[in-house]
C-alpha cells in the first residue's frame, strides 16, 4: 500500500510541475488525488513502524518516526523554497516526484516481508 500510494504522490507531483498554466479544476482535482495519496500511506506507515519494533519500544518509535519527518520537512522546505526562488516554481515538485520515486524504488528492492508464525 506505501508503495501505491507513493506512486501516486509522485504522479500528483509531476502534475503540479507540468500544469505551470493550471486551471482551478486541474489543482482542485490534483488536490484531490493528493488527499488519496495521503489517506493511503499515513495510516500504513504507522502501521509498518509498530512491525518493525517490539512493542515496548513503540512509543520511542512513533517519537522518532515523527521527528524524523519534522525534520526532513523542514528541510524540504528550505530545499522547495530555494528551488521555487532560483530555478523555477516547477523545480519542486519535480524534485518532489523524483524522491518520491526514490523511496518508493528503496521501499520495493529494500524491504523483505519476513514470513509471520501467529
Amino acid at each position: 500500500m506505501i508503495i501505491i500510494g507513493w506512486a501516486v504522490y509522485v504522479l500528483v507531483y509531476l502534475g503540479f510541475a507540468v500544469t505551470s498554466t493550471a486551471t482551478i479544476w486541474q489543482v482542485w482535482t490534483l488536490y484531490a488525488i493528493y488527499g488519496i495519496y495521503y489517506g493511503m500511506v499515513e495510516g500504513v506507515g504507522k502501521a509498518f513502524i509498530a512491525d518493525l519494533v517490539p512493542a515496548e519500544k513503540r512509543g520511542t518509535a512513533y517519537g522518532l518516526y515523527q521527528f524524523a519527518i519534522g525534520f526532513a520537512l523542514l528541510g524540504a522546505s528550505v530545499i522547495a523554497g530555494w528551488m521555487w526562488q532560483l530555478i523555477s516554481p516547477a523545480a519542486p515538485f519535480y524534485f518532489g516526484s523524483a524522491m518520491a520515486f526514490l523511496a518508493m524504488l528503496g521501499i520495493w528492492f529494500g524491504m523483505k516481508e519476513k514470513a509471520r508464525a501467529y
